[in-house]
């Protein structure tokens, strides 16, 4: 598309233009879109209520600019590559023409079982390309789809489809991951026992494994298919009809079902693909992700189809069979833009170092960060061992809520700083506030608003708009609070700190858990880290270090352990000072993380302060049996 940015010269101009006229400049870049019919203004936004509608009057359907719209002159083009988890088995290539095929014909699938426009439905689904063929084409007809990762347990599911009051769910027999396998459908039977808005089950044979079966409600996709034409038109939708709900747990209370809708979401979903990755026709992207999390909406199907991109899914892990996979897919697939998570690079960087040798890398142009801040030594290592050094790193910041990313560098026309996310993209305007919500200038830290509305905002939390009020846009007036502190430097690019709950208070000094997990892993044992502060008597707040050590160094006798203790503690002292250093230093074989990776500080923080009764509900971690180990080595500090 011709919005791409791409030169410094062309970025600076998108900047001036979009400070000069917000609305003309998005509305010339939804001008690059299909539209069935244009709006009658672009936006119409407050932060009080708030109330936020972009592209009014206009009509659309994402569909028709994700697939329709390329078949003329790019029908035969690769849309997706699926690479499963076995290496042993084939990559799948499906071109545009294929994938507008399949979608249309799901969509008139739903369409038999009665759904339609404005309903919704529930998706629990592995990474296989029935996923992205089941999300298009839920917004092919006017569906609102809401994808739940297919690893929460069975009460997290049907929590979700009760606060949707979704009509359909669509899953699998079962999941292949890693080594591991999971069997989907028993935990949908078991959730949609308590779910009665529900009358289809759509199941995909993925496995071949048994499966129990309700006839009134279990439909086999490939059956249903059979019956069915390829032929489904594109639903005229409103530019601010719901396109997704999608929920995201926040540190208390249920989680919040995060609302986008179609036109504000395709707009900026496109524009920010384009410029960060700087994608070119013919390019190979690979974003990591899971479709179950915002990464995967925006940069695995929407963004990238937008585009006309070829986008890869993967359905395994990056450890299996061997800690070589992802950079094996990479030789494989010539992949030119790799985008993953801090938890992954920390990990693959612990291993031994011939993982990451010895394999082509040298298509790479983009290699991308997301999902929390990455720390300098991984931001080094992922730069120097994966990109050659000479790759553009783009340490890309943004939130289920803002629905694309807002600060980052765009491919290699932005200065590089390790472990920042660097400028706004052009459109985008973000303040350091303190905490009074007074606007802080120059080089400072504070807490980091957006004053200005974009496109693929938040619109609401679902059924319940005082609550999305009170997260977001009650804290300081006028502005969008993102929940996290950051500071900007001498040349104004933004360093995320991390979520303001997790800035520790010691003594009245301020300091950002990554800051001090900065220096914590830059010591030659740690392979990864996370910091809580902990209720203390004198100082307020005490630090406490979660160390997860590499291979072989955790020492075998009680005086080394204390030896490496004070190194760690040496460590931050030299590096931030000694009102960072940890009280606690303690050594665990794991993290709790979520499935997209995230650490559960909450978690942390419980164990630490002795609440170990108050932990909540742990089946929707990554692996709950961590929690056992992390409150075990605790209790030493606890006793």
């Amino acid at each position: 598309m011709s919005f791409l940015l791409d030169s410094p010269e062309a970025v600076s101009a998108a900047r001036r233009s979009a400070e000069q006229d917000p609305d003309a400049f998005w509305a010339d870049i939804a001008a690059h879109y299909a539209w069935m019919k244009p709006w009658e203004k672009v936006c119409s936004a407050e932060f009080e209520t708030p109330s936020v509608r972009w592209f009014e009057g206009a009509q659309l359907n994402i569909t028709a600019n994700c697939l329709d719209r390329h078949l003329a002159d790019h029908g035969d083009r690769t849309a997706i590559l699926w690479e499963p988890n076995d290496p042993a088995d084939d990559t799948v290539s499906i071109t545009y023409a294929e994938l507008h095929d399949r979608v249309c014909r799901f969509a008139n699938v739903l369409k038999s079982r009665g759904v339609k426009k404005g309903d919704r439905v529930a998706l629990y689904l592995p990474m296989v390309p029935e996923l992205a063929v089941a999300v298009l084409a839920c917004a092919r007809i006017g569906a609102v789809h809401s994808v739940v990762f297919a690893g929460f347990s069975a009460r997290s599911l049907a929590d979700r489809i009760q606060d949707a009051g979704a009509v359909c769910v669509i899953t699998s027999d079962g999941m292949k991951r890693g080594a591991k396998g999971l069997a989907l459908k028993a935990v949908v039977d078991e959730a949609l026992a308590e779910c009665p808005t529900v009358t289809t089950n759509l199941v995909v044979r993925h496995t071949g494994e048994d499966v129990q079966w309700s006839a009134d409600r279990d439909v086999w996709l490939h059956e249903a298919l059979t019956t069915v034409s390829g032929d489904c038109p594109p639903e005229p939708m409103d530019a601010e009809d719901l396109l997704f709900i999608l929920y995201t747990s926040g540190s208390t209370g249920k989680p919040k079902g995060v609302v986008h809708t179609c036109g504000g979401y395709m707009v900026y979903a496109g524009y920010s693909f384009a410029n960060v990755f700087q994608y070119q026709p013919g390019d190979v992207y690979w974003c990591t992700a899971d479709i179950g999390w915002i990464t995967g909406h925006s940069y695995i199907v929407y963004g990238p189809l937008l585009n006309g991109a070829t986008t890869v899914m993967f359905e395994g892990v990056p450890t299996y069979p061997s800690p070589a996979r992802f950079w094996e897919v990479c030789e494989k697939l010539k992949v030119n833009q790799f985008y993953t998570a801090p938890t992954a690079i920390r990990a693959l960087m612990a291993c031994e170092p011939r993982f990451a040798q010895g394999h082509d890398l040298s298509s790479l142009k983009v290699i991308g960060s997301v999902g929390e801040p990455i720390n300098e030594e991984a931001w080094q290592w992922y730069h120097d061992a994966i990109g050659g050094g000479k790759c553009a790193l783009v340490d890309t910041w943004w939130q289920t809520e803002t629905g694309g990313i807002l600060i980052s560098g765009l491919g290699s026309h932005s200065p590089m700083k390790p472990a920042h996310a660097g400028y706004p993209l052009p459109g985008i305007s973000p303040v350091l506030v303190d905490g009074d919500g007074n606007t802080l200038e120059g080089e400072a830290e504070g807490y980091l608003c957006i004053d200005r509305p974009w496109p693929s905002m938040i619109r609401t939390t679902y059924g319940d708009h005082e609550r999305c009020r009170n997260v977001y846009f009650s804290a300081f007036k006028g502005k969008y609070f993102t929940g996290d502190g950051a500071r900007r430097d001498a040349d104004g690019m933004f360093r995320i700190i991390g979520r303001v709950d997790d800035v520790v208070n010691v003594s009245g000094h301020r300091f950002g858990t990554a800051e001090i997990e900065d220096a914590i892993d830059s010591h030659p044992a740690v392979a990864e880290c996370a910091v809580i502060g902990y209720p203390h008597p004198i100082k307020g707040q005490a630090v406490h270090a979660y160390v997860i050590l590499k291979d072989g160094a955790l020492p075998g006798t009680a005086d080394g352990i204390a030896a490496l203790r004070k190194e760690i503690g040496i460590q931050v002292n030299t590096e931030i000072g000694n009102i960072a250093r940890p009280d606690r230093v303690q050594f665990t074989p794991g993290l709790p993380k979520t499935r997209s990776g995230k650490i559960m500080r909450r978690i942390l923080r419980k164990v630490a302060s002795g609440e170990h009764d108050q932990l909540g509900d742990t089946s929707t971690l990554l692996d709950p049996t961590v929690v056992d180990g992390v409150i075990d080595g605790a209790s030493e500090f606890l006793a």
